[in-house]
């Protein structure tokens, strides 16, 4: 009876004994710290300077695109109408601009000369008669009224010749120059037009402008958009990095230029990252102490991270990136 006594007292005692020492490594042991972050890459949106129906859409989600490759065109028949006011525009400037260069017609210009040939002819006449008039006037043959009288045609055809020959000049050399510099000017201002409604043309036309992988597609043909209205989402998968929302308490381990292996389940592989960047300011509040505990408010900071090596082929926006930071050399 006394044996079977001791022998319960030493089996109680080590279970007693067996559960201190499990409650003490449980209590002492550290469990890991993981931390889990989100693959992005940069995307971009294919959109349009100008309002239109979507008139052909050149690819669908899921194509692999390269830069310059076109997307999609639009239909903009108000466009193509102002483009031919504009046309019609810079070619009546142009017909203007032309007839200020050319000046006045050749049978106008005709017309100015035998004028004032016409007006050489009876300078010359009057020239004469006034000569042989002053000649008798001293002679004493004629009065002085006579002398007068050819005196007067003598200047006016003097004055007339003038005017003809003026008519002449002006009829050769055409228009002034404020006159042609200011029809030159009109016809630029008509080309400016016209290159302006063309670059709108053009930009009914949306190419790709980067080489990626076609997202989203969120207009389809038939639809209406309006100018900057995102239709097609385009991502680099070239372009890619993880990021993670690190606690502040943690940032003392880390800083740009850290290297640490992580795990990516979707890819069910081990990749290499490098830190690139780390947020100068905190986004949110994590953990919230009481005032009682006498703790903070632990705020989290995005940390940016890039493949460091070849091994990253694969990554997509969206996959969960886990790192052990404990395994994290400092």
């Amino acid at each position: 009876m006394k044996r079977s006594n001791t022998l319960g007292i030493i089996l109680a005692a080590i279970v007693v004994v067996a559960a201190v020492v499990l409650v003490s490594r449980l209590a002492t042991r550290t469990t890991p710290t993981l931390l889990q972050g989100t693959v992005e890459c940069t995307v971009y949106k294919a959109s349009s300077k100008v309002p239109g129906r979507i008139l052909e859409m050149k690819v669908a989600e899921g194509d692999r695109v390269e830069r310059g490759l076109l997307l999609y065109t639009l239909s903009t028949p108000e466009l193509d109408a102002k483009l031919r006011q504009a046309e019609a525009v810079k070619s009546a400037a142009s017909a203007l601009d032309a007839a200020a260069v050319a000046g006045a017609r050749r049978q106008q210009i005709e017309a100015a000369l035998n004028l004032w040939q016409k007006a050489q002819a009876g300078l010359e006449l009057a020239r004469k008669t006034y000569e042989r008039v002053r000649s008798l006037h001293e002679q004493g043959v004629v009065p002085a009224q006579k002398l007068d009288e050819a005196s007067a045609n003598y200047e006016a055809m003097q004055a007339t010749a003038r005017a003809a020959k003026a008519q002449y000049e002006l009829a050769t050399d055409g228009a002034r120059k404020e006159d042609k510099a200011a029809a030159a000017a009109k016809v630029r201002q008509a080309e400016g037009a016209v290159s302006e409604v063309e670059s709108y043309i053009e930009d009914a036309m949306v190419y790709s402008p980067v080489a990626g992988e076609v997202s989203t597609i969120v207009a389809e043909e038939g639809e209406l958009v309006g100018s900057g209205y995102p239709v097609v989402t385009i991502l680099d998968l070239s372009d890619a990095w993880a990021t993670f929302n690190v606690k502040e308490t943690l940032l003392p381990g880390i800083r740009v230029g850290t290297r640490f292996a992580a795990r990516v389940p979707a890819l069910d592989r081990q990749i290499d990252f490098e830190v690139t960047h780390i947020a100068a300011q905190a986004d949110f509040a994590t953990w919230s102490a009481t005032r009682t505990q006498g703790g903070f408010d632990v705020r989290t900071f995005a940390v940016k991270a890039r493949p460091a090596g070849e091994a990253a082929e694969g990554l997509r926006p969206g996959m969960s990136v886990l790192v052990d930071w404990d395994a994290i050399e400092r």
